[in-house]
Parts: structure tokens; sequence; C-alpha cells
């Protein structure tokens, strides 16, 4: 595909682009001329582009390299974030889990435990997150015999400049991790799924709340 584009010398200039390469056409002494504009060319012009889309993405700066974002300007407000996530085991597991079976111990309250921990090293995970001196961590780790499952949720909140919806999705996912740590033994394929963040509250971006 090619696409032609008027270029003229008095300085009025416009480019356009396509999936390989394209032309321009200029106008000199009351005559045109054509010229190809080589492939290099239109990959600086796309990494141009990328570059411009890149601004939307606070954790890269104008050259594109990786950055912690700077919060120091912002208000402290008080956030709050909350997600969720769903181990799926066999009914075997599930009975082994209610009676106490699992030979490493207390799966519930194990994963409980570690999921609470997970928040709190979420900076330590996840390479741009700031480090925060959350204010509470609510936990529950839930089986549910019928659909064979075990519901995590957490409820995550702190006073800072900067969201906690990482920490809350850090801590179910240490949490399911932690399950099947504990229940691999009896059983390989477990499956830890649908983990997502189901609302936030409090910064310059207001509150989200997952729809149904």
């Amino acid at each position: 595909m090619r696409i032609s584009c008027s270029y003229i010398v008095s300085y009025n200039y416009s480019i356009c682009t396509c999936s390989n390469n394209y032309s321009y056409n200029y106008r000199s002494n009351n005559s045109y001329s054509t010229a190809t504009v080589a492939v290099h060319t239109m990959k600086h012009h796309r990494k141009e582009q990328q570059r411009q889309a890149m601004k939307d993405f606070t954790h890269f700066d104008d050259q594109g390299n990786a950055r912690m974002v700077d919060v120091s300007a912002k208000q402290d407000t008080l956030r709050t974030a909350v997600a969720e996530g769903t181990v799926h085991v066999s009914p075997g597991t599930m009975e082994l889990i209610l009676s106490g079976g699992m030979k490493k111990g207390d799966v519930l309250t194990v994963a409980q435990v570690a999921g609470i921990m997970g928040a709190k090293r979420t900076p330590d995970l996840i390479p741009m997150c700031h480090p925060l001196l959350l204010s509470g961590v609510d936990l529950t780790v839930t089986a549910d015999p019928e659909a064979s499952s075990v519901r995590i949720r957490a409820t995550v909140k702190c006073s800072g400049s900067t969201g906690v919806e990482m920490e809350a999705l850090t801590a179910v996912s240490v949490a399911a991790l932690t399950v099947y740590d504990m229940c691999k033994a009896v059983q390989r394929d477990i499956t830890i799924g649908e983990i997502r963040l189901l609302h936030k509250s409090g910064g310059i971006h207001g509150d989200y709340s997952r729809e149904s």
C-alpha cells in the first residue's frame, strides 16, 4: 500500500503513515517530483508514536525507561482496595481441607496469614510499587464445598499518597498460592483463577467498583 502526501517548500508539511513505506510529493520551481521514503523512516515515525503513547503510562519516562512514579506532590488520603480470587479443587481435596487432613496443617488459616504477609511485602515483589505503611489488611479464606473451591477476599487500607490495589491483589495471589502449596501433595491440577480488583477508593482518580 502506498499513500501520497503533499510537501511544499514553503514549510507546509504533512505526513501519512502506512504498513510498509510511503511517499510524498514536494513542489519546487513550480514542478513536482516524488520520492520514496525508506522503511527506517517509517520505523522512526512509529517510535515517535509509541513515545507519545507511553506518556499515558506513568511507570515510563519520556525515553521509555521504567521508573517509580514520584508521588511527593500528592496529598495523603484514605485509600481502600478490595480484591478477590478463587482456588478450584477436587471434591476429595475439599474434604481433606475441611477435615484438617492435610499433612501440612490447617490450609485456610495458613493461607490467611500468608495473604496478610504478602500484602505487606508487595513492594518486594512488584518492582515499581511504593513501600506503604498499611493501616489494615482484612483477608478471608472461605471453603465452598458445593462449588469445591476456596474463595479469597482481601481488603487493604492505608492513609497515603498512592493506592493499595496492588497490595490487595498480591494478598489474594499469595493466599491462593499457599492453598496450592498446602494441597499439592494430594492434587496437582488445582486451578487458581478469577483474581481481580473489586473496588478501590481514594486518590485523584476517584472511586472504582467492578460491575458484576
